[in-house]
């Protein structure tokens, strides 16, 4: 890492486009989550692999958040930003926004952040360091670090509780089904 340079937030936004058709659509008529996923994380790796110069791949979605549906007929338009990096990864931040273009009405629909890994012959590689220019950048930057440390924290815990579910005895089982709203069913004695 040493030695590598630094290449600025505003240097690594991405605006991506598309118009919502019929074939996007869900059983509500408004698009359907997986579209706006595939395209969320379409928008992760193009910003990704411009920032890092490196083919990228993702490696988790952190968090999408569906704050209001998007219509057929709405053209969508996807920002992304690196707004933290690793040593071989990055957190892209993705707005959505929608707009009607009849009556010209531009909404913010979704924020998603992706974790996108840089790689070169299957193998995780250094990303660039990121240049945070203004207080909003050194905050997402913080922010990021802040999120890449719970996210461990959690994983952590949540591979304990779960390993802790699995040793349970049968009667510990019972149990705890029972006190989380579920009715255990007595083994077959044949």
């Amino acid at each position: 890492m040493k030695g590598m340079e630094g290449r600025t937030v505003s240097s690594t936004r991405t605006v991506m486009g598309e118009l919502m058709n019929p074939i996007d659509a869900n059983l509500h008529g408004n698009v359907f989550g997986g579209k706006l996923l595939s395209m969320i994380d379409l928008c992760a790796y193009t910003t990704a692999a411009r920032f890092a110069g490196e083919t990228c791949v993702t490696a988790a979605f952190d968090r999408v958040d569906f704050i209001e549906p998007i219509a057929v007929g709405e053209f969508v338009t996807l920002e992304g930003i690196i707004t933290y990096v690793g040593r071989t990864s990055v957190e892209v931040t993705i707005s959505v926004y929608a707009e009607d273009p009849l009556k010209r009405k531009h909404r913010h629909t979704n924020t998603a952040r992706v974790t996108m890994v840089a790689v070169r012959d299957g193998k995780p590689v250094p990303v660039p360091r990121l240049t945070c220019e203004t207080r909003e950048d050194k905050v997402r930057f913080l922010q990021g670090k802040a999120r890449r440390e719970i996210r461990q924290v959690y994983h952590e815990e949540r591979e304990a509780a779960f390993r802790q579910v699995a040793e349970a005895t049968d009667k510990e089982l019972d149990q705890q089904l029972l006190e989380a709203g579920g009715i255990p069913v007595a083994p077959n004695p044949s």
